[in-house]
């Protein structure tokens, strides 16, 4: 799973928590924390912790910010996204409906944020064969626009979400993913894993918005075993075939 967020969150507790419990969890082998951009319907491990350091261009989303993803059981997973200014907090959970070789089906929601703001459900699936996999599913968020005389209104929208990995090594994973609405984008990256724990996600943002800007974008994640073990199905896990 993977999410991007676009605005930024506070950098609280979590942080030195999860620094304290990586000193006493063993390593975990490095999993893909999904795609550049999109939420993924992989699962993360069982018991594995990731924690990223993220960095990005404030049109993408707080320009500095850290994540926590905790795989709970073998379908369940919730995800923490702590920044830096403005101070913001934005939880994430995603239920694998469907986690077999082939086939993921999942569901969740993104972005539910301690300033009020509604949780964005989602539904995903994807598709693995080989060194590669295709996703595919829908995201309904709240969208702003102007209204009459300057007012500022939201609406929902259901949103496309598509993406493609394909593992050209052992540690190489080749990523491409879009969002639909004019707010997102199309992207195109890598994860690489520096060692068996440590990965390295940097990706090129391209704008949906007229002009079609385009971003730099980077992450450093860092995975350990916290509790339990489980056999790695996630799109990145170098156990698909």
């Amino acid at each position: 799973m993977r999410f991007r967020n676009t605005q930024s969150a506070r950098a609280g507790r979590a942080l030195p928590a999860a620094l304290a419990l990586s000193l006493l969890c063993r390593p975990a082998g490095a999993t893909t924390k999904g795609l550049n951009q999109i939420v993924t319907p992989d699962i993360q491990p069982k018991g594995v912790l990731s924690l990223s350091f993220q960095q990005q261009d404030p049109n993408i989303g707080n320009r500095y910010q850290v994540q926590l993803e905790l795989g709970i059981t073998q379908r369940f997973e919730m995800a923490l996204f702590e920044g830096f200014s403005p101070q913001e907090t934005f939880l994430n959970a995603e239920y694998g409906l469907v986690q077999q070789k082939h086939f993921l089906l999942s569901t969740g929601f993104a972005n539910y944020t301690s300033m009020g703001s509604s949780p964005q459900p989602y539904l995903e699936a994807g598709y693995l064969r080989g060194n590669t996999t295709l996703m595919a599913g829908a995201a309904y968020v709240i969208v702003q626009s102007m209204g009459v005389g300057g007012s500022v209104r939201d609406y929902h929208q259901t949103q496309a979400i598509l993406g493609a990995a394909y593992r050209a090594h052992p540690r190489l994973l080749l990523q491409l993913d879009y969002q639909g609405g004019s707010g997102n984008f199309a992207t195109a990256g890598f994860t690489y894993n520096i060692t068996p724990q440590l990965q390295f996600n940097p990706a090129v943002y391209v704008a949906n918005a007229t002009g079609h800007a385009v971003y730099g974008y980077a992450v450093l994640t860092w995975n350990i075993q916290s509790f339990g073990g489980f056999p790695d199905l996630r799109i990145g896990g170098a156990r698909h075939h």
